[in-house]
């Protein structure tokens, strides 16, 4: 589960953590339980990430409907005043 805090960080805040996570856990040197607290870490974060990325597609999907359908009002006004 996602505390609140998770939920008040931004995409980039979220992303620059994450990087963080994965470099620790790649150079290694950490113990097991130092180890798994860093992957829960880092799956908490990704899911951040996720929410913010598919939030950014969806409102992006809706300004490119919007903008979509303004055009196809466009093209019928003009071409019935033709």
């Amino acid at each position: 589960m996602t505390s609140k805090v998770d939920e008040a960080l931004g995409y980039e805040q979220a992303r620059d953590e994450l990087i963080e996570v994965v470099r620790r856990l790649e150079a290694g040197g950490t113990t097991l339980e130092e180890s798994l607290a860093l992957w829960e870490r880092g799956e908490e974060l990704a899911k951040v990430c996720r929410r913010w990325l598919e939030g950014a597609r969806a409102r992006l999907d809706a300004a490119l409907a919007e903008e979509e359908s303004e055009s196809q009002k466009d093209t019928d006004t003009g071409s019935d005043s033709a």
